[in-house]
């Protein structure tokens, strides 16, 4: 006890009480800065996503590759950052880029093999 009669002062730092004459030491986790608690990065997963529906409507790799580059990048931010809001958009983003790109090569396989068929049954009309 001091000499008024008051107990000494002491810190509480993890559920241990420490004399007030040692040195105090704070752990702290997460970011630098307390403001961006909780914020991730942003990514184009959302113009991917849009991109790639329009190829899969248009039946056109003019959006949908370009879709699946941008949810390519964006997969490597959110792998890079776990619980990313976005890692959901990216993938939907990169499947359906896909199924686009796959559904305009065959239209087109098709469309040749109609012309091939039609300039073979011309030619043996002669």
């Amino acid at each position: 006890m001091a000499e008024d009669g008051t107990p000494p002062v002491t810190n509480v730092i993890s559920g241990e009480a420490q004399p007030a004459s040692q040195a105090e030491v704070l752990y702290v986790q997460g970011m630098s800065n307390p403001m961006n608690v909780g914020q991730y990065p942003q990514t184009q997963a959302t113009v991917a996503l849009v991109l790639s529906v329009v190829g899969l409507m248009g039946f056109s790799c003019c959006t949908a590759i370009p879709g699946v580059i941008m949810a390519s990048s964006a997969l490597e931010i959110t792998k890079q950052h776990p619980g990313h809001p976005d890692q959901g958009l990216a993938n939907a983003a990169r499947i359906i880029g896909w199924i686009s790109i796959g559904l305009t090569i065959a239209f087109v396989g098709l469309y040749l093999l109609i012309i091939i068929f039609a300039v073979a049954a011309s030619a043996g009309t002669y």
